[in-house]
């Protein structure tokens, strides 16, 4: 390799201590890294490098020459983990899997790598937040034994890597990487010049090795993962972990996927015993009822590409304040202060703007989609007059601000998994597509012609002060 130094004099430089940014002048906040009081000077100007050509490691081939059974995926023993990753885990691949604090993370990892060990493949499950002793309780409460899963608790990088020299996984388990750091480089673990130099030295054993890993990352208050950007566009899958801590259900998206597809969602039920993957979840989110209740609907929302059930409650009652409350839980505010004023005015409700208003999804999912707005909508017209919907009826459409109902993606794969649960009735926007043999489906244009569902003989009598204009 050829050098040749910068002509002048030889001038100090200045690197960031946190993420090792170099610059020729001093400055007070590092741009890389934003840090206050971090640059320091080390030392002269770094002299100017040219790379000469070298010896290639392997010889460039046709691509259709490649042998891509290299690449076969390896089930982890979850299928649920399986589907988001695209059948399994590819041998070099790393994935990194990020998540807030006590969702769930470790207990999944731990369990797939239970499953995952085999004589052939052996996994090596290290841990920096915790001791050896408190992951072997964890696995003896979810029953996650196995002879060839190895558990060790290091937080050096360096012992990190003589770990992989005398196990030799399959496949390697790090929980989390903001715990490991090297003693080459300057700052505490969890900095980004340290996230990045522990990421990028197991990136490149598992490449050479063959060896899939698995990474935890840490997520910051605002939910993105913890570190630089760079890391993730180092790592082949981007995995998050989502769920409500006081709820059952458990999510894994796809954010990056090398491998496979990005619109496949994992779901999985957190319990005592650990963790379990819910092939058939529907049944988390509804309530099942004899009767029909008012201020109840269904509606079927696209997690990813998978269709699920789910239902809309909506309370309103008499506001003892002059500002009634409007609280959701599970919904967009937004979106449920936009179909109040839509059932106003064009539906020609009344009542809802003087009342207290409670609305909520079932089983702790959340409906970001807009083709929960005409559920929404239904509930909250059920709730203000009394009136239960019928039964085993399910609504979907997006509701505009003139009272239009537009289409949305999957009417057909909404309405085929409501088929399959037993409802018999859809509200739908025009156009829908083929319909599942058994099911009757309205097609709706407006609010109007779907608030025609609610029972005549009961919206007939309500009287002008409980919320039904004539």
């Amino acid at each position: 390799m050829a050098t040749r130094k910068a002509p002048g004099k030889e001038r100090p430089s200045y690197r960031c201590t946190e993420c090792g940014w170099t610059t020729a002048k001093w400055l007070g906040r590092c741009p890389e890294c934003q840090a206050w009081g971090t640059v320091e000077e080390f030392g002269g100007t770094p002299a100017v490098r040219t790379t000469a050509p070298g010896r290639v490691t392997t010889a460039a081939l046709p691509i259709g020459q490649v042998d891509g059974k290299q690449a076969t995926a390896r089930s982890t023993g979850v299928d649920e983990l399986d589907r988001v990753l695209g059948g399994g885990l590819v041998p070099g691949a790393v994935v990194l899997l990020a998540g807030e604090p006590g969702v769930g993370k470790s207990t999944l990892l731990l369990d797939a790598a239970a499953k995952s060990a085999s004589a052939d493949h052996p996994t090596l499950y290290v841990t920096g937040e915790e001791s050896a002793s408190q992951v072997r309780l964890r696995a003896d409460r979810i029953g996650a034994l196995d002879d060839h899963l190895y558990l060790a608790a290091e937080t050096d990088l360096s012992a990190v890597l003589g770990h992989l020299d005398t196990v030799k996984p399959s496949l390697l388990i790090l929980d989390s990487v903001q715990t490991v750091a090297s003693p080459e480089i300057d700052g505490a673990p969890g900095g980004m010049a340290q996230v990045r130099e522990v990421a990028g030295a197991l990136i490149r054993a598992s490449k050479e090795r063959g060896m899939s890993t698995l990474l935890v990352g840490h997520v910051t208050k605002d939910g993105a993962i913890a570190g630089p950007r760079l890391l993730e566009h180092l790592v082949d899958v981007v995995l998050h972990f989502e769920g409500d801590r006081h709820a059952r259900l458990r999510l894994v998206r796809g954010v990056k996927n090398r491998y496979g597809t990005t619109d496949e969602v994992g779901c999985f039920e957190l319990h005592d015993e650990g963790i379990t993957g819910l092939a058939d979840p529907s049944g988390l989110f509804l309530t099942r009822r004899d009767e029909p209740v008012p201020g109840t609907c269904l509606t079927v929302t696209l997690e990813g590409r998978r269709p699920l059930v789910a239902e809309v409650q909506a309370l309103t009652v008499d506001s003892q304040i002059p500002s009634p409350r409007r609280t959701t839980s599970g919904l967009e505010t937004s979106r449920v202060s936009m179909m109040l004023a839509v059932l106003e005015q064009r539906g020609r409700i009344s009542a809802l703007g003087k009342r207290d208003i409670y609305s909520a999804t079932v089983g702790g999912v959340k409906l970001t989609e807009p083709a929960a707005d005409l559920a929404v909508a239904l509930a909250l017209a059920s709730a203000a007059s009394d009136t239960p919907l019928p039964k085993n009826l399910v609504a979907i459409g997006e509701v505009g601000l003139a009272g239009e109902v537009r289409r949305v993606t999957g009417v057909q794969r909404r309405l085929s998994e409501a088929a399959r649960l037993g409802f018999t009735h859809a509200l739908v926007p025009t156009d829908p597509g083929k319909i599942p043999d058994g099911m009757r489906v309205l097609e709706v244009a407006d609010v109007g012609q779907a608030l025609t569902v609610l029972p005549k003989r009961v919206r007939r009598e309500a009287p002008q002060e409980e919320g039904v204009r004539r």
